[in-house]
């Protein structure tokens, strides 16, 4: 991996989330099919997991599909589909192999039953996994999840078995689907977008954002070491001042 040795292995962010944009375009720009650029996208996956896991990123969390893309064309979100269910069953052997544990994240509920029913089976298979957490964010969107998370709140509420002045941002973050993982240190964004799109809008309060011009089909592991590289020459101050933290 390039420049790997450069990576001070002291400054590594515990939590990286990634928005894997650019799918389409690509396809585009190679006169083909949308659906050719998602096929692609999963060798970047591959490249990025097993990079994690090399590096020692010790959770990884991935936009493989939110909310709002129930809305594209029916044939793509099938595909989409499909190319999961066919993703997770091919990806098995390199999550055991790097011993990482798989977990998700999202409505999962409305996933069709097939995708469930495969994601279900290597989460389960890949349980005991402990090197690295690859979570995928699946039919996921950041305020349906806090929206959620408010309702069940207020449900403890109505039944007196929480005092709404112990409404705190950890009882909040304890009702999140996130709630087994860390904040996100570094969000890294594919393809020149610079917005969120509704991904982890509580987790990424203090996180280091970084944007390429790459779209996600050509990203490989030197380009995750160029964004690790680029996070660990961020002051984090968390609200402070660089006086404070003795910089």
């Amino acid at each position: 991996m390039k420049e790997k040795r450069d990576i001070d292995q002291h400054l590594l962010p515990k939590h990286i989330a990634v928005i894997m944009d650019g799918n389409g375009r690509w396809a585009k720009k190679q006169g083909l099919f949308r659906v050719a650029g998602h096929e692609k996208g999963t060798k970047s996956v591959r490249e990025v997991v097993e990079g994690c896991a090399e590096i020692g990123i010790d959770f990884l969390t991935l936009y493989a599909f939110s909310t709002e893309n129930w809305n594209r064309p029916k044939f793509e979100v099938e595909k989409l589909m499909n190319l999961l269910i066919s993703s997770l069953k091919k990806e098995l052997p390199t999550l055991q192999e790097n011993k990482i544990k798989l977990h998700a994240i999202g409505s999962i509920e409305s996933l069709p039953k097939k995708a469930k029913k495969e994601l279900d089976e290597v989460i389960q298979k890949t349980k005991s996994n402990h090197n690295m957490t690859l979570t995928l964010a699946l039919s996921y969107g950041s305020r349906e999840e806090m929206t959620k998370a408010v309702q069940r709140i207020c449900e403890k509420v109505k039944k007196n078995e929480l005092e709404v002045n112990n409404v705190t941002e950890d009882i909040i973050t304890r009702h999140l689907y996130t709630k087994d993982l860390p904040d996100v240190d570094l969000l890294i964004r594919t393809s020149g977008e610079q917005r969120i799109s509704n991904f982890l809008l509580w987790q990424i309060a203090y996180a280091e954002l970084y944007f390429t011009e790459v779209l996600w089909p050509d990203f490989t592991r030197d380009h995750l070491v160029e964004a690790i590289k680029n996070y660990q020459k961020r002051e984090r101050r968390f609200g402070k001042t660089s006086e404070q933290l003795g910089n």
